[in-house]
């Protein structure tokens, strides 16, 4: 078994497609790293770009009231209840650099409810918490209460599709025993001097 997954990996990354060698590059260009969880799914290079082609669509969508770091709070808080180590850690990261809060990540991975977050934020959790752990629906009560605080019927689907989608991922590098990078530990805990 490799350090990073408990499934073959490429000795190098010279042997996957090209297509994925140049997304890894992309990233570790950005990142000054390669994210574990990319040479784990390279295992799998058609699942690899399905991926992340549903991973980019879901948290790169622009939207006028849900942000990036709320799409990030609901991956935190969401992977904390799936004991998922991996994204907990990277995306914990993620939710410190978009909010500039170093501390906010770990408060909701902790317990969203108790964290320093507006009660519009504490709905959102709360409904994808009911969906991703509970194993809710989306009853016309919610629908209501969510467009109460200002949430749209897409902004409804993306907490949603985010929470689903964030499930398989756990699963998948928990799976794979994918332990995070070193790098995601630090990452947005003290600014950046410029």
């Amino acid at each position: 078994m490799s350090q990073l997954s408990r499934f073959p990996l490429a000795d190098s990354i010279l042997e996957l497609p090209d297509d994925i060698q140049q997304q890894m590059l992309a990233v570790q260009e950005k990142a000054g790293f390669i994210p574990n969880v990319f040479l784990m799914l390279a295992h799998r290079p058609a699942e690899f770009r399905a991926f992340f082609a549903y991973h980019d669509a879901l948290m790169d969508r622009e939207s006028p009231t849900l942000t990036l770091a709320e799409r990030e709070m609901i991956v935190v808080a969401m992977s904390a209840q799936h004991e998922c180590l991996y994204c907990v850690v990277a995306h914990g990261a993620l939710l410190r650099i978009y909010s500039k809060q170093p501390h906010l990540s770990d408060q909701i991975a902790i317990n969203f409810r108790t964290a320093p977050i507006t009660a519009k934020q504490r709905l959102m959790l709360d409904y994808t918490y009911h969906l991703a752990i509970d194993c809710g629906v989306l009853t016309d009560e919610w629908v209501a209460k969510l467009q109460a605080q200002g949430f749209s019927l897409d902004d409804i689907w993306d907490m949603g599709a985010i929470a689903s989608f964030f499930g398989l991922s756990n699963r998948l590098v928990s799976m794979a025993g994918t332990p995070p990078n070193d790098e995601f530990y630090l990452m947005g805990r003290i600014p950046r001097v410029k």
